[in-house]
């Protein structure tokens, strides 16, 4: 996916952390991903707790997940699209 464009704004900063974390970002968009995150402290520290939610799914089991914290989530992304 190409940006496109020298900004790049936090939602597509979002759109494109996978791809990010994952190496597959063209060189382009890769410097304009980390050029935001030198002037962004909320993106900074999105990614981060990507990195760390990442870190920490590997070692989650299904029987360490509650049946409280199932429900949490299972109603927090509802409502959840893809545009």
């Amino acid at each position: 996916m190409s940006i496109g464009v020298a900004h790049l704004s936090c939602r597509e900063m979002v759109e494109l952390v996978t791809a990010y974390l994952e190496g597959a970002l063209p060189l382009g968009d890769r410097m304009r991903f980390e050029n935001h995150l030198t002037a962004c402290d909320g993106c900074t520290m999105y990614l981060e707790q990507m990195r760390r939610t990442i870190e920490l799914t590997g070692t989650l089991r299904v029987d360490d997940v509650s049946p409280e914290a199932l429900a949490k989530v299972m109603h927090a992304f509802r409502d959840w699209q893809v545009e």
